[in-house]
């Protein structure tokens, strides 16, 4: 690398829960810079699914972090040329990244959900995810299913 690693940005800790996690989801989220729009997205879906899932003893936000733990790959698979051929190669996740993949197939697959507003889409996907089902979910159990299947090529990891 010529440059010099670009220096990691702290994020701010969102107004309502002083998360900063949840920040970094709601800039996922967020569309051509309207980061207000975004957070209200996320807060209405998080209070839909404090309303939906009232007999759950757990808080709404707990229930977001579970539905995330749920959705986060281990593993996945990166294109590799050796010898003129093509391996899928299984390799592990930076921490970093496991979370940010995460975040973006739960946003993904919810855009994809049918509904009204991207709160309730959004609301769907992550009780969804909590119960171990939805797109996000069988994302990452294809990533996982694609990693095992292409094991014996592990080796050509460098």
């Amino acid at each position: 690398m010529r440059k010099a690693k670009p220096k990691k940005r702290i994020l701010l800790p969102d107004p309502k829960f002083h998360d900063a996690e949840v920040t970094r989801f709601v800039n996922n989220i967020m569309l051509q810079g309207k980061k207000s729009i975004a957070y209200s997205i996320f807060y209405d879906a998080i209070d839909m699914v404090g309303e939906k899932m009232k007999e759950s003893d757990k808080a709404p936000l707990d229930i977001w972090r579970k539905a995330l733990e749920n959705v986060t790959p281990q593993i996945e698979v990166k294109s590799r040329r050796v010898g003129g051929a093509n391996f899928q190669v299984p390799t592990e996740l930076r921490s970093e990244r496991k979370v940010s993949l995460a975040m973006k197939n739960m946003i993904k697959y919810a855009r994809l959900r049918s509904g009204h507003s991207m709160a309730e889409k959004l609301a769907a996907e992550i009780m969804a995810a909590y119960n171990n089902e939805g797109g996000a979910f069988k994302r990452k159990e294809d990533m996982h299913k694609m990693a095992e299947a292409n094991k014996a090529f592990a080796h050509f990891r460098f």
